[in-house]
């Protein structure tokens, strides 16, 4: 069935149907990484947003039981140059096209993603559709345009309910603003006692939990979309170790008197060189997403910069050596190849173990 992508500037893109059939709008975006279309399609931070894959050959391998990073997938659409509906893997369980009509996303293979890709880099993200409808192309423009993107993704992908991973570690209150399962696991094979609250946990909340620290997730969209967290943020820093993950950091940075912004076409990929500037190491990133911390809002505030983008010079990583706390804009717990940014986890840790430690010793003074 023929399928077409439309762009709010009225740009049409020709391809084949798979997966639902239905008509859906969202934030075209793409993504740069050669492997893990699973992953990505199971991202929570993908929420409301239509998918691009630059790699040209997409579901090769399938899709298996292991490689979910939430429960299902919330992208509105994905975007192929050529689908495998034969994948070959020996942990394949089902295919991309099954995947997508379970969950009711639409897909179109046949795609010139090259030039698509090069169209956003230039142009900058834009609202766009999937649909198999014949009508004009004009009153699809029109019916476009007139769609208003979606604020409240954040409260669609957070848990609705408290709950517990239980460990004989420390405990973490992991707020889930969309939490990827990579998080969740390198916490628990730490051992860390994990206590997943939904997205608008009060301060007040937290500290019944009695945590060792907290972990402000990753998550979809603008971070000013979700003000609540913001203010939770600040009236409890410095009370526990802090460690914020991509939309974490940006809510951390809000909660700290900085300021974010929108990204032309954001940073998505398993591709992405960051130094990190104490030591001037360089690590290969896993990252997504479209808004980034001001560097100019940061004075007057107690952050410094702690990491940034080689590609770009925006901020990848912040810290509050006074309130105990830092962040990082890119996925630590994705390993997309080399394993070395779980050092992040590692130093969570070890600043949880010196607070309890001193928390210990001013109380036998």
């Amino acid at each position: 069935m023929r399928a077409r992508l439309i762009l709010e500037d009225g740009t049409e893109f020709i391809g084949t149907a798979f997966g639902a059939t239905k008509e859906s709008y969202g934030e075209v975006v793409f993504n740069t990484g050669l492997t893990g279309y699973q992953e990505v399609l199971s991202d929570p931070s993908y929420c409301g947003q239509i998918v691009t894959m630059t790699y040209p050959l997409i579901g090769n391998y399938g899709i298996n039981r292991d490689d979910f990073e939430a429960v299902r997938p919330y992208i509105h659409g994905f975007v192929v140059r050529e689908h495998c509906d034969m994948p070959s893997n020996w942990r394949n369980t089902n295919t991309l096209d099954e995947l997508l009509k379970t969950y009711d996303i639409p897909g179109i293979a046949g795609v010139d993603t090259r030039m698509l890709t090069r169209k956003i880099r230039y142009h900058g993200t834009m609202k766009g559709m999937i649909t198999t409808s014949e009508a004009p192309l004009d009153e699809l423009v029109a019916a476009l345009n007139s769609t208003t993107l979606m604020t409240d993704q954040v409260s669609r992908v957070s848990t609705k309910s408290v709950f517990s991973c239980p460990g004989t570690g420390h405990r973490v209150a992991l707020v889930d603003f969309g939490s990827k399962h990579g998080i969740l696991r390198e916490l628990t094979k730490r051992n860390c006692d994990v206590v997943v609250v939904p997205y608008d946990v009060t301060a007040e909340e937290i500290r019944r939990i009695q945590p060792d620290g907290i972990l402000l997730s990753n998550g979809p969209g603008d971070p000013k979309d979700v003000p609540q967290a913001s203010e939770m943020i600040r009236s409890i820093l410095g009370e526990y170790p802090l460690f914020g993950i991509c939309l974490g950091h940006q809510l951390f940075a809000l909660a700290s008197g900085a300021d974010t912004m929108k990204m032309k076409f954001g940073h998505r990929g398993g591709n992405h060189p960051v130094k990190e500037l104490p030591t001037g190491r360089t690590y290969i990133t896993s990252q997504n997403h479209s808004y980034a911390v001001k560097e100019d809002s940061l004075a007057g505030t107690e952050l410094e910069v702690t990491h940034i983008a080689l590609n770009d010079g925006t901020i990848e990583g912040l810290r509050n050596q006074a309130k105990n706390a830092f962040s990082v804009q890119y996925h630590p717990e994705a390993a997309p190849g080399p394993y070395d940014s779980g050092y992040l986890f590692d130093q969570f840790l070890a600043m949880m173990e010196t607070a309890k430690e001193e928390k210990t010793h001013a109380k036998t003074r």
